[in-house]
This record gives C-alpha cells, structure tokens and sequence, in this order.
C-alpha cells in the first residue's frame, strides 16, 4: 500500500460514506462531476446526490481501503465493501476497485468497478 496521504476529497469521500453522512458525500464532487456505477452515468451534484442516497447511504454500504495508488491527480483505492445490500453470487469479501479524479479540492470523476481477478 502506497505511504502517502489520499488527497483530502477522496479521504473526505471514505469517511463520509463510511459514516452515511450525505451531505459530507455530495459536498466532495465537483459541480460537474461524473459518477460510473454498475455502468451507469451520474453527471452532476444533484444526480450524484441521488445515487448515494440510495446506493451508499441507503444501503449502509461501507468501504475497507485494503489498497492505493496515487497518479497526480488520479487515485486507485481498493476496498472491500459491505452494507445492507444484496450480496447474493458475490464473492465474500467483496472487492471493489474505485478510481477517482481529483481537481483542486473536489472530486471531478469516480468509476467504480467489480474487477475481475486473472488466475
């Protein structure tokens, strides 16, 4: 696991979430940002408000960063996430691999994707 600190908006976006504070989620992404979950678009503060409403805080989901990597302005956090969701046919942990970008003090672009794993 890299050493040096998240960038402060994507440390921000993991407490938030973890706790199922929404307003601290939302407050994290830019005006214009873009959310990609279960290959679907979420553009914008108010979209995005939206999703985590009922995906992240209404489902309790919660992450364990387990993984990091940082490059400039792009961040790779691999956690394993739990919640009140439907874990039937998932793998236990279940690994997700969230990639952000970050401009200035905000969260431009998160995709979050269930990465296959190679044998």
């Amino acid at each position: 696991m890299t050493t040096r600190a998240l960038p402060s908006p994507v440390s921000a976006y993991v407490e938030a979430m973890n706790s199922f504070n929404l307003d601290g989620l939302a407050a994290v992404f830019d005006d214009e940002a873009l959310v990609n979950d279960h290959r679907d678009e979420f553009v914008g503060k108010e979209q995005i408000r939206a999703w985590a409403a009922r995906e992240i805080i209404g489902d309790h989901v919660t992450m364990k960063v387990i993984d990091q990597r940082l490059l400039g302005n792009h961040v790779a956090l691999k956690a394993e996430i739990d919640g009140d969701f439907d874990k039937k046919g998932l793998p236990s942990p279940f690994v997700l691999a969230l990639y952000f970008s970050v401009s200035g003090a905000k969260i431009s672009a998160l995709v979050i994707v269930n990465n296959k794993i190679a044998n």
